[in-house]
């Protein structure tokens, strides 16, 4: 019994120790700090929230849109074809239905100089499209150049001037003095 009495008055001692340490400025300033938190949270909380409300008024769901009519295929044909020999940009295509197939084709010139033909069907089936090449492959040459303004004159060679002749210094080389030498 004596052993636990002594470890309970060691302990309360140590309290005390750690009590008597804080100096009195420290606890004044935090029991201020609470005083003060205590009336910021009374003074926040005489206020209701605000209720939130959308910044935009409120609109009805749109409406539904109407089916567009669905008109049966009208037949059509048409064709154009390119033939441009600055750009060297050769193509043509043609096009018809007869309101439930339609048919056609294109061709154009490649960059290797073949021609590429296809001629293409759609109709309830699928689309399906063949494709043939016609001529060789050949190793592409770009035109010579021809430029559409004149080529500018020659200008004449610069010309030659002699080299410069810097006068020789004003001054004399310095003269040799030999290292100071201390006496001992």
């Amino acid at each position: 019994m004596a052993r636990t009495v002594t470890s309970v008055r060691l302990r309360v001692s140590a309290v005390h120790q750690i009590i008597r340490s804080t100096r009195p400025k420290d606890t004044e300033m935090a029991a201020k700090m609470i005083i003060l938190a205590a009336c910021v949270s009374a003074a926040l909380a005489q206020y209701a929230a605000p209720a939130y409300e959308p910044a935009y008024p409120a609109y009805p769901a749109p409406k539904a849109y109407a089916a567009e009519p669905t008109y049966a295929p009208a037949p059509y044909s048409f064709e154009y074809s390119v033939n441009d020999p600055s750009t060297y940009d050769v193509k043509s295509q043609s096009e018809y239905s007869d309101g439930k197939t339609v048919k056609g084709y294109y061709s154009l010139v490649e960059a290797d100089g073949t021609k590429r033909i296809v001629e293409y069907t759609a109709d309830d089936y699928g689309f399906n499209a063949e494709v043939k090449k016609e001529g060789t492959p050949s190793a592409y040459a770009a035109p010579a150049y021809k430029p559409t303004y004149p080529a500018p004159a020659a200008y004449p060679a610069p010309a030659a001037y002699p080299a410069p002749a810097y006068p020789t210094p004003a001054y004399s080389a310095p003269a040799y003095k030999p290292a100071y030498k201390p006496a001992y």
